[in-house]
């Protein structure tokens, strides 16, 4: 899956079969905050919210950033995936 940081939109996107899955988020100094996941109905359940959050992460993490979860999912799908918790902002 390919996801695409919208810096207009403050947004990361991934198209899937037509549809826009996206995360919304702030940047505040070298912190990312992670505010919302949406996944159209049309393409939910097939596990998009989940790829996009790895790979977004994974790019925050490759750009020396720390992330603060203020989405729900993100902030469970991070605490299903510890490997994530040394990116967390305090």
């Amino acid at each position: 899956m390919q996801v695409k940081d919208n810096k207009v939109k403050q947004r990361f996107e991934a198209e899937v079969d037509g549809y826009t899955a996206f995360i919304d988020y702030k940047i505040v100094k070298d912190v990312i905050d992670l505010i919302h996941t949406e996944v159209p109905k049309e393409i939910g359940g097939r596990g998009v919210a989940g790829e996009m959050t790895e790979t977004v992460l994974m790019q925050i993490e490759l750009l020396g950033y720390k992330v603060k979860p203020l989405c729900p999912y993100i902030k469970k799908y991070i605490e299903r995936n510890p490997e994530w918790q040394e990116i967390v902002a305090e």
